[in-house]
Parts: C-alpha cells; structure tokens; sequence
C-alpha cells in the first residue's frame, strides 16, 4: 500500500489548489438595491451624485428629488487649478475637490538608481486614479460645490513640510450664493500617510444651507500580469469596504453585476486595494454614511467608482459646521494602519479573505516583525521564523517523521511480498494491511500531521506575500531584493536537492516503477517553477523543507533500522 506517499503528493497538490482558489475566490455579497443614480459631466473623468441621501428619522432635512440616471463621457483629466502639496513621505498633486496625483517618496518602483516613486493617484489615461470629495445639495438648497466645479486654492500653488514643522496644510475655498461658504483644508502630518481633510461649511446668509459630503475613490483597473509564479497575481485588486464586516468586490465583469451595495451605518470606510498599497476614505466614526459601487463607462471602458456618502447637514443662518475625515494613501504597513484605530482597517493588510488564514497571517507577521526588531533583516526573520514554526509544530511533525521510518524499517518486507503476490494486486493489499496490523503501523500516521501543518504554512505564505515591510529588502550576498526572483537561481537549485534527499528518506511501500518514475521527476518541477517565484518565499521553502529533512533522517536513525538489515533478520 502506497497511501503515505499518495498523501505526500495530495499535501503538494493541495497547497497549489488553495493557492489557486486564493487568486480566483473573493466574496460576492448578494445583490442588494441600485445606489444612487449619478452623472458625468463633460469636460470631467468621474461621476458626480445628483442627489443627497434620506435624512435619519425625526431629522428636519427634507429628502432631496431623485436623480436622473447615469450617461457615459470620456476620460479626460481635471483642468482646474493644481496644487503641490509635499511632506517628508508624501507628495500629492490638489485641485480642492479631487487629489489628482500621488508619490510614496520612500518606496521606489524598483532598484535602479534614480528610479521614480510609486504612484498611487494618477492622471494617465491607461492608469487613471483619483480620490474625490464634494457636495450636493438638499431640501431647498440650490448649488453645492463639488469635485468638478467650485473650489479654488485660497493661497499659492505649492506647500512643503518646513523643517522642524510637524505638519502642512493646503487651503481650498468654495463662495455660494446668499453668503455661504465652504474652506476645505488638506493636512499632512511627517511620517503620516493619512490625510485629514476638513471641510468647514459656514452660512453668513439668512437662509438654511443644507447638503451632504460624497467621498469616492475610482480608478481603471489595474493591468496585473497574471501567472502562478508573480506575487501580484494573487494580492487582491480591488474595492474594499467595513459595514460592520470587511467586504471586498474584485476588478473584473461583475463588479456590479454582483450588487451595488447600498449599506447605511455608522463606523463604515472604503477603500481600493492592489498589491503592498492601498487607498482609503475614512470619515469620522458617529457620522452616518451610506456605502455604495458603481461603474459608469467611459470611452476608455468601465471605471470601477466605491462611493461614502453622509447624511445631510442642515447649517441654519450664522452658523458654522464643520466635518472631518481622513484620505490614507500609502504602502500596507502595518504598525502605521493599527495606530488609526479604525475598526476593520487592518484587514486591508489582506492575507486572506477566510478569517482563519487572516488570523493565523496576523499572528505570524507578530513574530516576523519582532524578528526583524530583533535581527535587522527580513531574510534572517524569514529563516527564523521558519525555525520557531518547526519547534512549535514539533510534536506533530515528530510523530510523522516516526511513523515514515517505521515503515521505511519494513519496506524489505513489503517488498517481498510484493514479488510473492505479483499481478495479484489484491491479495498484496490484503496481506501489507495484515503486516501494517502485526507490526502496529498506522500507515496515516504520517500524513495527518501534513495536513494539519497546511493551514500555518499557507498562511505563512500570504504574509511573505502581502507584506510591503519586505519589498525590495535584501538578505545577503547575492539576494538583494526578497520580492524578486533568485538571479542566479541558487535557492531553487538548493531546493530541487532538498526535496531529492527528501524523497530518499520517504517510504514509498507498493510503488510501482512507474509511479517512482513519476515521483522523481517532482524536485525537477517544483524547483523549476519555484525558479520564478519571489527569492523570499523560495527562501521560506528551502529553510522548511531542510529543517524536515535533518528532522525526518534523525527520527529514521532513531526509530528506524537500515533496510538491508532489516531484510537480512527476517530472512
């Protein structure tokens, strides 16, 4: 009987399976009712609502008409008046209503000297993202100002973070009619990627103002070169959102084929999430906003939109009224997102979208990063947590590697009975089940463990995937860039003779030379895939697999006898 090593295959299969499923499985919440319609003006690359939510009950805010449905425009990129604003991480390019362009100053594209900052927001057509925020009116409110129209820079185009300041702030200002007036401030805080943006409605009039803040995120889609071997292709791409839960809806057909959302509460946020860095409105935790997608198609195609919208402010004559929240744009870094406070947000560090992966994910970054705090290199921590994994999961391994040399102490054995039985297939299975029986083998036992193990190694696997703290780190010598592969494909060949040694000391009873043919040929696949993969994660694997294999030839020392001894005493 060959179930050991059928298992040993179905462990490897299984993790490629899951990862798999992992790139291709995300949430599809059940439809629920259209948002709010919207339309695009002409001369602006995003859709603007036409009408404010229902106020809650027992507020005197009437419910504004409803909105015209949504028409199609093409992209083109805002042409109102920019401002530079630029603090000591981040860079951003303001129009007042929309922040148009971003650069994450201490992430850069790749190596190269000189080579350019990550962008997030941008302008070019092909990769079109921006952050917008507005108004639009309520009850008997006439005009708001919103991201296309209305506010203008109320000093100079540029401002940076002086030295020795802690923050820098960008005015906007918007005049309506009958005295009323709305300041927006962007504020960068050093070190910060979170911006808060202030919007301050003053009414010098002698009528109520009312109207409600939208705040949306829209991009193109992101064009990801898809292969089981690029880290990208299974970092989620997409809109995220906290109702409560964290949801999230992939960039693909079904954006909104698979509902709008129309989601009302307090304590919500959105976001829109790509590999090592993401985007994210959060409005303050009391307001109470309503949560919605759309996808309004341009002449370039469909642009997915995430949208939060408020409820609507009444600011009576002579009153001032101010709301607040807060625009993250940067890497997923994850002491950074947890010292926001905000409920759910750490989950747009997306090691899973099942809750067990997350969870396991998270408590192994814990160690990771305490690792690093300790050794100074990512590679180091990899190794070593890798090593604290192995102890943990020590008494599960341990009875596994017992039980492969107990039945590599027999399989002389098994061979005989293999030549005694022949083409009889089923008498040889009856009569190594009675030897498994005698001798008090469970031939199970090695691969439960396996099986148990996968759930901690896969999600190991995600973290060393989604973690922006390891992009471009280096380990040593001819490792500098843990994300990139291997130049020399020195750990894949490492790993190749690991997995080979392995296969040495793994029984294989009831093999047939065809099916051993077969199984020497696995090291040769996996290291030649494992030749494109990140050298971080094939790092992880080599220091995994060479921890089994000194801890499977030390268990067969110990518990095992050698074969050819074995076979002479039963003689």
């Amino acid at each position: 009987m060959n179930q050991t090593r059928v298992f040993l295959i179905f462990a490897w299969l299984m993790v490629a399976i899951l990862l798999w499923m992992e790139w291709g499985k995300f949430n599809a919440p059940a439809a629920a009712p259209a948002p709010l319609a919207t339309t695009v003006a002409a001369n602006q690359g995003s859709t603007v609502p036409t009408s404010a939510p229902a106020a809650q009950p027992g507020s005197t805010v009437p419910q504004a008409p409803a909105a015209a449905p949504a028409v199609t425009a093409a992209a083109t990129p805002s042409t109102g008046q920019r401002v530079t604003i630029t603090s000591d991480v981040l860079k951003l390019v303001l129009d007042g209503g929309s922040v148009l362009e971003s650069e994450l100053l201490h992430y850069p594209q790749d190596k190269r000297p000189g080579s350019p900052a990550v962008k997030l927001f941008n302008q070019d057509p092909a990769h079109y993202y921006v952050a917008e925020s507005g108004w639009v009116p309520a009850g008997s409110t006439r005009v708001a100002p919103n991201h296309e129209k209305g506010f203008v820079p109320e000093a100079g185009t540029a401002f940076a973070l002086a030295n020795g300041s802690n923050e820098i702030s960008a005015p906007f200002i918007w005049h309506g009619p009958d005295g009323v007036s709305i300041r927006r401030t962007y504020t960068l805080k050093r070190g910060e990627y979170a911006v808060q943006v202030r919007d301050e409605v003053v009414n010098a009039g002698s009528t109520p103002w009312q109207g409600a803040i939208y705040r949306q995120l829209t991009r193109n889609p992101p064009l990801v070169k898809r292969g089981m071997t690029n880290p990208e292709s299974f970092s989620f791409n997409g809109a995220t959102w906290y109702d409560g839960g964290y949801q999230r809806r992939k960039f693909d057909e079904d954006y909104v084929a698979d509902g709008r959302v129309d989601w009302r509460g307090t304590g919500g946020w959105i976001a829109m999430l790509q590999h090592h860095f993401f985007t994210a409105w959060i409005p303050q935790a009391a307001d109470h906003t309503t949560i919605s997608l759309d996808e309004p198609k341009y002449a370039t195609g469909p642009r997915p939109l995430i949208r939060d919208m408020a409820d609507p402010l009444n600011v009576a004559p002579g009153q001032t009224v101010a709301t607040t929240a807060r625009l993250w744009v940067g890497p997923k870094l994850v002491n950074k997102i947890k010292a926001e406070n905000v409920p759910g947000l750490h989950r747009a560090v997306d090691y899973s979208q099942f809750q067990i992966f997350d969870l396991i994910g998270q408590g192994l970054f814990w160690i990771l990063a305490h690792l690093h705090a300790l050794l100074g290199n990512w590679g180091w921590s990899i190794i070593g947590l890798v090593v604290l994994v192995k102890l943990a999961l020590y008494p599960l391994s341990a009875a596994q590697y017992k039980s492969f040399a107990k039945m590599r102490k027999f399989q002389p054995r098994i061979q005989q009975l293999k030549e005694r039985y022949g083409d009889d297939k089923q008498k040889f299975q009856v009569a190594m089940m009675e030897l498994y029986k005698k001798e008090k083998i469970n031939p199970m036992g090695g691969c439960l463990p396996i099986l148990v193990q996968m759930p901690i190694f896969l999600s190991l696997y995600w973290v060393l995937v989604e973690s922006v703290e390891l992009r471009q780190a280096p380990w040593f010598a001819w490792i500098q860039d843990l994300t990139a592969q291997d130049p020399y494909f020195i750990l894949p060949v490492l790993n190749m003779l690991v997995m080979w040694l392995t296969q040495k000391l793994t029984p294989a009873p009831g093999m047939d030379p065809m099916q051993q043919k077969m199984m020497q040929f696995m090291p040769l696949v996996f290291g030649v895939m494992m030749a494109f993969f990140p050298s971080g994660l094939v790092l992880y694997w080599v220091t995994n697999g060479a921890l089994g294999l000194l801890q499977q030839w030390w268990m067969t020392k110990r518990h095992g006898e050698p074969a050819t001894a074995t076979a002479t005493a039963k003689k």
